[in-house]
């Protein structure tokens, strides 16, 4: 079986929680159904905002309601606080920015 420190050990990585962390990164780039499912997951427990658990899903903000309203939740359309406004926004920023 093959361990995080075997990584280190190679100078592959830095660190172990660098080898987890591109673990993750590219288990989530494998598996999209896993992405949502775990935003729906922290859209649930952690109140996400749509914007967030869109990004977090790599879906749209209109995908990501329809999938919430398929796993039978309720999307919570807008912000409740400034602060939560200037989230929403700059997650949309972050969005709709990033390259393709």
């Amino acid at each position: 079986m093959v361990r995080a420190g075997d990584f280190v050990d190679a100078h592959l990585y830095k660190t172990e929680e660098d080898v987890v962390q591109d673990a993750f990164r590219h288990l989530l780039r494998a598996r999209p159904d896993l992405r949502i499912r775990l935003a729906v997951h922290r859209y649930e427990t952690e109140g996400l905002s749509v914007a967030k658990a869109a990004s977090l899903a790599g879906v749209s903000w209109a995908q990501t309601k329809d999938i919430l309203m398929e796993y039978h939740m309720q999307p919570r359309l807008g912000a409740e606080t400034l602060e939560e406004v200037e989230q929403e926004a700059q997650t949309l920023r972050t969005y709709f920015q990033a390259p393709e």
